[in-house]
């Protein structure tokens, strides 16, 4: 039945010349978030095209280009830093929800039994790096110069009692070395993509993270502005919070009320 609505939908909405809005997402969640409210969004005389991405660079240079019209898959801070390293003309839009990220481990049932030089990788990426530090820092691993430098990498590290080598690597990469490692810091998307449950992290971070999960464009969205603002709409609905709590249990927290 729900099929059949959904191609129904879509034949009224183009014939009511529906406005198309490509949105470029992480797999998990994020485009099982949009294609929950797709049928929404066609009721509302929006056509939603979800474009997944594997990596975190791409769907940004494609929003600036114009290949999408908005993105779904960052927080903020990485949003700056690669409009300050790459010249993007990109601006968030809205706060959807955060994914903590987490410290999680084969060899150790808690962050205090690390033991003396445990090897721990962290993302690679500027931002989601220094996040990791921070969490690091939160649970008394190390010590950072200033643990509210959102950019803050290991050269910023001033205490490391056990000598705990940090090794930085491609996040989607993370959770395929969990077994190689003494710990490993991988983002919620990564987490929840590779079947792990927060409740088996070491540590992990909650709503009151910097780091909350954007909808982001371009600084001019042209005519799609109200499309955009329709996505919004959905995605900061009580049906959509309703959702990611049935769905994903804790691992995703909307940060909209």
């Amino acid at each position: 039945m729900k099929k059949i609505l959904g191609v129904f939908l879509g034949v009224w909405v183009a014939f009511l010349g529906a406005v198309e809005l490509k949105v470029g997402a992480s797999a998990v969640p994020h485009a099982q978030i949009l294609e929950f409210i797709k049928e929404d969004l066609a009721q509302d005389g929006v056509e939603l095209k979800v474009v997944v991405f594997s990596d975190y660079v791409t769907p940004n240079l494609a929003l600036n280009d114009g290949s999408i019209d908005a993105n779904y898959f960052q927080h903020k801070p990485y949003l700056e830093k690669m409009i300050a390293d790459r010249g993007l003309k990109l601006k968030e839009e809205a706060k959807i929800h955060i994914e903590p990220l987490g410290v999680y481990s084969k060899r150790c049932r808690s962050i205090a039994t690390l033991k003396k030089n445990a090897k721990v990788a962290i993302p690679n990426d500027p931002t989601n790096g220094a996040r990791a530090l921070i969490l690091l820092h939160n649970e008394g691993v190390i010590k950072l110069r200033n643990p509210s430098n959102l950019s803050s990498t290991t050269f910023d590290i001033i205490e490391n009692p056990k000598k705990i080598k940090i090794i930085p690597m491609d996040a989607a990469t993370l959770p395929r070395i969990l077994g190689d490692m003494d710990a490993v810091v991988i983002n919620g998307n990564y987490a929840l993509q590779a079947g792990l449950s927060h409740k088996s992290a070491l540590a992990l971070e909650d709503s009151r993270s910097s780091y909350a999960n954007i909808i982001a464009t371009r600084v001019d969205t042209g005519d799609k502005q109200e499309a955009i603002n329709k996505l919004i709409k959905h995605l900061k609905s009580q049906k959509v919070k309703d959702f990611m709590e049935k769905r994903y249990g804790g691992e995703v927290i909307a940060v909209f009320e």
